[in-house]
């Protein structure tokens, strides 16, 4: 591992284990929801590609994924606002029901928006998923129906989760030392 990434990093704030564990229980609780049901999955990338593989490892049931490219922070660590999307998915949706997969719900912007854009689609229903969840960030009303931990208000990368692109490659997560992006 790049030593100047780990040198980046204040803390780890969830180890490999915490991780582990967290998504077995949303698995459990997905798997107990939906039972005989037709679930879709939709990764939001990039950030949520490693959770979304270890999740879908560990649900056992009849499930189908694919992705979007959508957000609202573009390079930066505070919402714009605005959410573009970059890349649609490519699944008929019409039989199924959906999942949306996020790695950290901060804002609720992007969610929120993603979660009636989908329903446009004429699901069955539309859920969403985050192994992180930031309530007290919310800067619209939001709440996720399925996450793994609280996180506290800090800045947070690995697992997929970066900054600048950097970090995603971290098997844990950390708190980003505040002098990397200030």
């Amino acid at each position: 591992m790049c030593s100047s990434l780990i040198n980046d990093i204040s803390r780890v704030l969830y180890s490999e284990e915490d991780i582990k564990q967290a998504v077995i229980k949303i698995a459990k609780e997905i798997e107990n929801d939906y039972q005989g049901k037709n679930v879709l999955l939709i990764g939001l990338l990039k950030g949520a590609a490693p959770f979304l593989c270890d999740l879908a490892r560990n649900i056992n049931l009849n499930l189908s994924i694919d992705f979007m490219t959508a957000s609202s922070y573009y390079n930066g660590t505070e919402t714009t606002g605005t959410v573009t999307i970059t890349k649609d998915i490519s699944t008929k949706v019409e039989d199924k029901h959906i999942i949306i997969i996020d790695d950290v719900a901060d804002s609720g912007v992007t969610l929120n928006y993603l979660v009636e854009y989908l329903k446009a689609k004429n699901p069955l229903s539309v859920k969403t998923c985050a192994l992180l969840d930031k309530p007290h960030r919310r800067t619209v009303e939001f709440n996720v129906d399925y996450f793994g931990m609280i996180a506290p208000n800090h800045f947070v990368v690995g697992y997929g989760m970066d900054y600048q692109e950097k970090y995603r490659q971290l098997p844990y997560i950390g708190i980003l030392k505040e002098t990397v992006y200030s």
